[in-house]
């Protein structure tokens, strides 16, 4: 009797283990997505008319097969009891949490695991937000709590963190959302990879953006790509758009799917995504971050820059990156410590420029009645009319030029498309998978005839410009102007100011708004203590309610 009880209970051991293996390999099914698009279709800005949501090209089964065993054992159980731990907790809670013995890194990083298969297996929630994962992440995670003693903090160490997939890593391929990058296996890791894993950081994955950071088609979704699918808002999911192009960055902040993520932008592709996904998003002065092994559109513009949830992880996070690049032509040597000795709590002394045509904002004009009454000192602003012809013929340019040293310098030696016209030729070979909403931009550069002696002049046409649209930054002595999402991003970028945008509130929809800051060249750590001010004054900042 014994003997057949005994017998009986393996059985069911066994039983029991094969179908929790099943569903682990078998978690990611692809749905009827009909009815999801139709319902896109009744959307009223063109941009959210998908053609398709699911990636044709990505299986996620695949992404998530190196971590079957640890999950198989990882139970609903246990990520309830560490949700209060991790959910919404800045870095310094973490690092607290793990200094006390409630928390691990392993546990942390498996935390994430669990959480992005949770939420991205179901049909009704999942974002289509990652591309990769870090197949040695846990293994990493591990190595991270043997040696976790004197840890500050404020301390990158042991956070795990997901990246845009445009930025190489050498453990993962880096496509920029293109099937033509989609065998990218490059062998070294970009400058700030390498910054954030010297400083400790643990690479979770990439994330899905637009794809070649939505500089490819004209009037396509932000946030769409040809490897990751369409990736959609917490918030509203299909309903609301994620800002573009570091898409994936900013949905997955804000799903707390990692602590932090890296995002790109030229003319707001942090502060857009930042600002729809209700994250705190700085886009650096061009030279304080390397572009180094990333994919390029300009080098004029671009610049990677931190994607958090909170102002004091923003800071610690660029304190995990910085760092002089001698491959970087526009890098500079920076003293700074963006977090020493923390942030005050106030407004004291602080002169912020508004400007008037967006006080007919209900939000923004709240906003700066709440800053008034705890002594800010608020001067209105009356822009003035700007030219900013060239801007498109800018990055057409610069992307003609720079995208082929990165594929000659920094892509693996597989990747055959050497020029933007390789690329154009190579989607039309398959028009459907590879490029579905056209690459209008992408034709638009190789049609592009002008000289590099005639780039010289629009770029010094519009920094002329932007600089006299943002003069009252120094003739008014301001600490910043306070701008909406990414209304001036195209302004700051042209004359390589810093942005830093901070949840504002919600529209009555639900959608998030943001207020951001511009301020003058090399000024990241004051407006992060602005920033830190503010988000402490308003604390708008609330979680997707079905990602909670």
């Amino acid at each position: 009797m014994k003997k057949l009880l005994l017998f009986t209970l393996l059985i069911t051991f066994v039983v029991s283990c094969q179908q929790k293996e099943i569903i682990i390999k078998d978690a990611f099914k692809k749905y009827d997505e009909t009815e999801a698009l139709a319902q896109s279709q009744e959307n009223q800005s063109n941009r959210m008319k998908f053609k398709l949501i699911q990636s044709k090209y990505l299986d996620m089964n695949v992404v998530f097969k190196p971590f079957q065993k640890e999950l198989a054992g990882f139970t609903e159980e246990n990520y309830e009891e560490l949700k209060p731990l991790i959910l919404e907790q800045n870095i310094p809670n973490l690092q607290k949490s793990v200094k006390e013995g409630k928390l691990s890194y392993e546990k942390l990083t498996l935390f994430y695991l669990y959480r992005i298969r949770k939420f991205e297996s179901d049909s009704t929630l999942s974002l289509n937000s990652i591309i990769a994962l870090n197949p040695n992440v846990l293994e990493e995670a591990r190595e991270k709590d043997k040696n976790k003693s004197d840890i500050s903090e404020y301390s990158i160490y042991g956070m795990p963190i997901l990246l845009k997939d445009n930025i190489n890593t050498k453990d993962m391929n880096t496509t920029a959302g293109a099937i033509a990058l989609a065998g990218n296996k490059t062998t070294k890791d970009a400058f700030i990879v390498e910054k954030l894993r010297e400083n400790g950081a643990i690479i979770l994955g990439k994330v899905n953006l637009s794809e070649w950071a939505y500089f490819f088609c004209s009037g396509c979704p932000l946030g769409y790509s040809a490897v990751g699918g369409q990736t959609l808002n917490p918030y509203g999911r299909g309903k609301f758009e994620t800002g573009g192009s570091s898409a994936g960055s900013g949905v997955t902040v804000a799903a707390n799917y990692a602590v932090a993520a890296v995002g790109t932008e030229t003319a707001g592709s942090i502060t857009s995504p930042s600002s729809q996904n209700s994250v705190v998003g700085l886009k650096p002065t061009i030279g304080v971050l390397s572009r180094t092994g990333i994919v390029p559109i300009s080098s004029t513009l671009d610049t990677p820059g931190p994607m958090t949830k909170n102002v004091i992880d923003n800071a610690i996070f660029m304190n995990a990156m910085f760092g002089f690049d001698k491959n970087d032509m526009a890098s500079k040597k920076i003293e700074e410590d963006y977090f020493q000795n923390g942030f005050r709590n106030k407004f004291e002394g602080k002169r912020l420029g508004v400007l008037k045509p967006l006080l007919s904002d209900s939000i923004y004009n709240f906003t700066v009645e709440k800053l008034k009454k705890v002594g800010v000192e608020i001067v209105e602003i009356t822009p003035p009319e700007i030219s900013f012809n060239g801007f498109i013929t800018l990055l057409n340019i610069d992307m003609k030029h720079d995208l082929p040293k990165y594929l000659k310098n920094n892509a693996s030696k597989n990747i055959e498309v050497k020029t933007v016209k390789d690329v154009t030729l190579f989607n039309l070979q398959d028009s459907i998978l590879r490029a579905p909403y056209g690459q209008q931009l992408f034709d638009g550069i190789v049609n592009d005839k002008t000289t590099l002696k005639e780039l010289v002049v629009i770029k010094n046409n519009l920094n002329t410009e932007g600089k006299k649209y943002l003069q009252a930054l120094i003739d008014e002595n301001l600490d910043a102007i306070l701008s909406i999402n990414n209304y001036h991003s195209g302004i700051a970028a042209v004359v390589k100011y810093p942005t830093l945008t901070v949840p504002m509130g919600y529209k009555k929809s639900g959608e998030p708004v943001s207020l951001t800051f511009v301020g003058l060249p090399f000024t990241e750590r004051k407006l992060l203590e602005i920033g830190y001010a503010f988000e402490q004054l308003t604390k708008v900042r609330k979680m997707p309610l079905k990602y909670n």
